[in-house]
């Protein structure tokens, strides 16, 4: 029986090229198969191969669980049943007792053919894979191989294939059978029923960042430096580019000689028109360039909210906003952020009223006049904390303004602010103590978080209220629920 283990691990090895010990463990995974089908429930059992001598061994095993109710008796133990044999034993570990091994009949041989034969089809899929993972994040040249509705799968070569979905194909681009087709290497992805899986793409912005890292030397060399893509495949993109080298022109460098380069991306990519925009450290610099090819007039950048509002003529409105939107949405997703066009005009009007809901909120809460308010706005205060809190100094600046008069105003701001906040406190316990899970304290810890509403607290994920003293995960989803009941599904419970 051993010497016909041994010739059968052998004679696997030997001709397909796999190591002796991915056939032994195959041999056991069949002997253990072959174990388990005497039993009338399912078992867990473990075969061990002596591979040198050819014998093996049986042990059927069970995994130690808490004491109480087995919910799988025929592969569970209790910890106390498990103790009594084995002292010190812990939850999660294994017991083992030896028994009976079956014999090695033709049953059993045919059965370990079967395993070894999907080992020696998982192996050699493995190997392929593993001479492809090198090559993720890389274009590969394929042959369009099969196409469905959905996929098209594609030779890579070397018995590798891979999987191009229709949504990453770019518009009305068609293939056929035999086809030659340039593709990116996303990823690859395991499928539990189908084994790994090589995903490509000829939409994303990696793409056309590889296209031109192999079309223009200088980006090869890392002498010219991509900062941004954004694409509309099939239609337009936009790429931002500097230079390390101050004696290089990146954007020239990726045009080429009468546009060359970058009609040669274009021609791979279906004819997408490619605006190639130089990088600058400058942020409203590098606003002006990626929204070319429009000119802006003025831009005012809001950190706060993280976006950059653009004023442009009215002639240039239609140019910078782009056929359906898509020259600002491009130079929005390169610059990472949201950029809102305007013209000069609605600009100007916006500036002005909230230059006056500012001076309002000076007039009423600072005891000052308008044109002491607008002074202050002037110099650039905007909201009633920067006054409390600022130093000084900064407000000394203002012409006749003495330090006395400036710490007197720098009192009434935070008397306003006081008063505010009591306002803002009241009116939140208001809204949020409509739900009865909330009381005063924790209605106050939910404002005091910045959750104002009902609408607010709805919004909110469990993780965001844990960190509330008196709140866990479960009190936390209680309390989200109500609030979405009570807002968004009300309508939908009548």
């Amino acid at each position: 029986m051993g010497k016909e283990i041994i010739a059968i691990a052998e004679a696997f090895s030997n001709e397909r090229d796999i190591p002796r010990k991915k056939i032994f463990e195959a041999l056991e995974l069949a002997l253990a198969t072959a174990t388990k089908k005497k039993y009338s429930v399912e078992v867990a059992v473990r075969v061990q191969i002596d591979q040198k001598e050819g014998s093996y061994r049986t042990y059927r095993r069970w995994t130690v669980v808490d004491n109480g109710p087995l919910e799988n008796p025929s592969y569970e133990i209790t910890l106390d049943a498990a103790s009594l044999d084995h002292p010190g034993i812990q939850i999660g570990d294994v017991v083992e007792e030896e028994i009976e091994s079956v014999q090695f009949d033709r049953i059993t041989i045919q059965t370990a053919k079967q395993v070894l034969s999907q080992k020696v089809k998982d192996a050699e899929r493995e190997q392929v894979i593993s001479e492809q993972r090198d090559k993720v994040g890389q274009i590969v040249n394929a042959t369009v191989k099969k196409m469905s509705r959905d996929t098209m799968v594609l030779d890579l070569g070397k018995n590798a294939e891979a999987v191009l979905k229709r949504d990453q194909i770019i518009p009305r681009e068609t293939y056929g059978r035999g086809d030659r087709v340039k593709v990116y290497m996303q990823e690859i992805k395991t499928d539990p029923s189908r084994g790994p899986q090589i995903i490509c793409t000829r939409t994303s912005p990696e793409f056309l960042r590889e296209l031109f890292s192999i079309e223009v030397p200088e980006i090869g060399d890392d002498v010219i430096e991509i900062m941004g893509v954004a694409r509309d495949p099939g239609s337009r993109a936009k790429i931002s580019v500097r230079s390390k080298d101050k004696r290089i022109d990146p954007r020239g460098a990726c045009i080429g000689m009468r546009g060359a380069r970058v009609m040669a991306v274009s021609n791979e990519l279906s004819g997408e028109k490619i605006d190639v925009v130089l990088w600058d450290e400058n942020l409203a610099q590098y606003v002006t360039n990626a929204m070319e090819p429009a000119e802006v007039s003025r831009i005012i950048i809001n950190e706060d909210t993280h976006s950059i509002s653009i004023a442009v003529s009215p002639e240039n409105l239609a140019l910078a906003i782009g056929r359906n939107g898509q020259n600002v949405r491009l130079a929005s997703q390169l610059l990472g952020w949201e950029l809102k066009v305007m013209t000069e005009q609605e600009m100007e009007e916006g500036i002005k009223a909230e230059e006056g809901k500012v001076i309002k909120l000076f007039v009423d809460n600072l005891n000052i006049d308008e044109e002491f308010a607008q002074a202050l706005a002037d110099i650039g205060f905007t909201n009633l904390e920067e006054i409390a809190y600022v130093p000084v100094e900064e407000l000394l600046v203002i012409d006749g303004l003495d330090e006395d008069t400036a710490k007197a105003l720098q009192g009434y701001a935070k008397e306003a602010l006081s008063k505010l906040n009591a306002e803002e406190l009241e009116q939140g316990l208001l809204e949020l103590k409509k739900l009865d899970c909330i009381d005063d304290e924790l209605g106050k810890k939910l404002v005091g978080k910045g959750i104002k509403t009902l609408e607010d607290l709805a919004d909110q994920a469990v993780d965001d209220l844990t960190d509330l003293e008196g709140v866990d995960e479960k009190k936390a989803g209680e309390i989200i629920m109500a609030a979405r009941n009570e807002t968004w599904f009300k309508d939908e419970a009548k």
